[in-house]
C-alpha cells in the first residue's frame, strides 16, 4: 500500500504515543488527535478537531487520511466505568461518518475482554460473552461496525488486544502500579495469588503489530495483536520487578482474583504473525 497519511485518535494515550512513533518511523505522515499532546512525537501533525463533533464532513476536516487508527477510549483500565456505555454512540457516529466520507482503511482497537470468561486460545471465531461494561461496549462497537461496513469500500481491522506492559510510568496497569509503589518508597505490593496465565506483549511490539495490520487489506476483520504465548501473572510480575532491580516484595493473596478472569487465556497469533512476515 502506497498511501502515506494516517490519522491516529487517542494519540497521547498509553498505546497511541507508540503507534504514532511507529508510523512516523515507517515514513507515514501522521495526524495525531487527542485532548492534549504531552509525550506525542513532535514530528506528527497535531489536530484540534473534535472527533465527537458529530460533523458529517469529519473525514474532510481531517484532510482525508488514507488510514484511520482509532485508539481513543476513556477509562480503559476501569472496566465498569460509566464512560464506556456513555461514549459508545459517539464512537459509532464518528466512525460511521469517517466511513461515509471515504476512509479506505479503518483500524479500531478491541480487547480480549469482549470475549469474557474463556479458557484457552482466543481466535477470530471465539464466541463473545463480555462480563464487564468495558467488554460489552467494545463488543457492541465491533458488531455495529461489522454490520455498517457490509457492502462499503472500507477495509476494517478489529485489533483485539491482550495484556500490555512497558513504558509503565504512563499506564494504569499492574506494572504501572508497581512503578508507582516503588516511587512512593513502598517495600511490599498487594497482589493476588498470581496463578492465572495470560498473553503479555510489550507496548513497542504491540505498536509494530498495530501499524502493520493497519496498512494491509489481505487480512480484515478480527486480528489478535498479541504474543501468542501464555505466562503466569506471578512469573511476569516477578520478572518485571527483577528486570528493573526493584526492592519490592509481592504480598500474595492480598487481593482476590476477579471472577471474570480466566485461569488460562491467550491469543492465537496466526494472522498477526503472517502480517508481520509479509509487511516488514
Amino acid at each position: 500500500m502506497k498511501s502515506k497519511k494516517v490519522l491516529v485518535t487517542g494519540a497521547a494515550g498509553y498505546i497511541g504515543r507508540h503507534v504514532v512513533k511507529e508510523f512516523l518511523n515507517m515514513g507515514y505522515h501522521v495526524i495525531a488527535s487527542d485532548l492534549a499532546y504531552k509525550g506525542v512525537d513532535e514530528r506528527a501533525e497535531y489536530s484540534h478537531i473534535s472527533i465527537w463533533s458529530g460533523d458529517k464532513d469529519i473525514y474532510e476536516q481531517f484532510e482525508r487520511p488514507d488510514i484511520l487508527v482509532h485508539l481513543a477510549w476513556r477509562d480503559g483500565f476501569i472496566h465498569n466505568s460509566e464512560a464506556h456505555m456513555k461514549d459508545l454512540s459517539n464512537h459509532v457516529e464518528f466512525l460511521q461518518n469517517m466511513i461515509d466520507g471515504g476512509v479506505p482503511y479503518l483500524t479500531v482497537m478491541g480487547s480480549m475482554h469482549e470475549v469474557g470468561y474463556w479458557e484457552g486460545a482466543i481466535d477470530e471465531n471465539t464466541p463473545c460473552n463480555p462480563l464487564s461494561m468495558y467488554g460489552v461496549a467494545k463488543n457492541a462497537l465491533r458488531q455495529a461496525l461489522v454490520l455498517y461496513c457490509k457492502g462499503k469500500a472500507v477495509n476494517l481491522h478489529w485489533l483485539r488486544g491482550f495484556y500490555i506492559y512497558g513504558d509503565d510510568v504512563y499506564g494504569s496497569s499492574i506494572f504501572s502500579k508497581i512503578v508507582q509503589a516503588v516511587q512512593d518508597g513502598k517495600k511490599e505490593f498487594p497482589f493476588t495469588m498470581g496463578k492465572n496465565k495470560y498473553d503479555f506483549i510489550h507496548v513497542s511490539e504491540l505498536a509494530k503489530q498495530i501499524a502493520r495490520a493497519s496498512i494491509q487489506s489481505k487480512y480484515n476483520g478480527i486480528i489478535n495483536v498479541c504474543s501468542g504465548e501464555k505466562i503466569s501473572l506471578s512469573e511476569q510480575v516477578t520478572k518485571y520487578i527483577n528486570d528493573h532491580n526493584y526492592d519490592l516484595k509481592l504480598n500474595y493473596g492480598a487481593f482476590p482474583d476477579r471472577p471474570y478472569d480466566s485461569p488460562e487465556v491467550w491469543g492465537d497469533n496466526t494472522i498477526i504473525s503472517q502480517i508481520m512476515r509479509e509487511y516488514k
